[in-house]
């Protein structure tokens, strides 16, 4: 229960950030969007249609498709995430900021909806529209979140050039971009892992200073040179980025010779890490 309420706070305060990012920098600037929120707003400039109305109405369609392809749990917490979404674009459609800097709106408006987008998604949820596709394509193909979105949206962005024109389709561009680069950025974790492989003949001295001074597991994996076919204790550890230095001068410290390669992880879940839950 504690778990679910923190959920919906989050997909709550998400959904605000991207009706802000529409309402604030978006539709005053004659920007375009992507997915549904791009159509909404495409349809906002033709006929003056409210977002909030419109972008409700077109996600409780795609919400049937979602239905088909994603688990319960992401579909209630996408209708959550839509009336929220639909409910702050009504609430805050006069909201205003006096800004003229069109590059600065444009950035800043990438931000909030990437921040707002990326909570929502961290959560469990989706804005409906073009995220649902991108779940989609995550859940059975496991394409990167972010990018994908980035693809669908810059295809329906494309679509409002002849509305907005083309200085304003460039700047949208530039705000969708970093809108994906700061979602990822929400959706990945404030502090990104590493692995480190090592291979030394000091592996068992290396790993007691990395249990004791790092507090990391350690897996020795047994290999073997290929041209010299003396066997190999291979050491993998999963350690933040902070940790690096520390773990090369305890490398170093024991053995110079040793190799040493350090790779990065998008995602990891275990002990001492993300609880796998979702």
């Amino acid at each position: 229960m504690k778990q679910k309420s923190k959920d919906i706070v989050l997909l709550m305060v998400g959904s605000l950030l991207f009706a802000l990012a529409v309402n604030l920098f978006v539709i005053p600037n004659k920007f375009g969007e992507g997915g549904v929120t791009g159509l909404t707003i495409i349809l906002y400039y033709l006929f003056q249609w409210s977002p909030g109305l419109v972008n409700f109405v077109l996600n409780s369609f795609l919400l049937l498709i979602g239905y088909k392809f994603l688990d319960k749990m992401t579909i209630v917490y996408t209708i959550i995430a839509v009336v929220f979404n639909s409910f702050f674009l009504y609430v805050t459609e006069n909201w205003r900021i006096d800004s003229d800097e069109l590059l600065v709106n444009a950035i800043f408006g990438g931000v909030f909806a990437g921040i707002g987008l990326g909570l929502i998604i961290r959560a469990g949820g989706t804005t409906a529209g073009s995220t649902i596709l991108a779940r989609i394509a995550n859940k059975y193909f496991d394409w990167n979140i972010s990018y994908t979105l980035l693809f669908l949206d810059l295809a329906v962005a494309g679509c409002s050039y002849f509305i907005i024109g083309s200085k304003s389709l460039m700047l949208t561009i530039i705000m969708l971009y970093v809108g994906a680069k700061v979602m990822d950025f929400i959706i990945e974790g404030l502090n990104p892992k590493k692995a480190a492989t090592i291979i030394s003949a000091e592996h068992q001295r290396i790993a007691e200073q990395v249990n004791v001074l790092l507090d990391r597991g350690v897996t020795v994996l047994h290999g073997h040179g290929y041209y010299t076919k003396a066997p190999k204790e291979v050491l993998y550890i999963i350690l933040s980025k902070q940790e690096i230095s520390l773990l090369k001068k305890i490398v170093k410290s024991h053995d110079k010779d040793a190799f040493i390669a350090i790779h990065d992880v998008r995602d990891v879940f275990g002990k001492g890490f993300v609880e796998l839950s979702k």
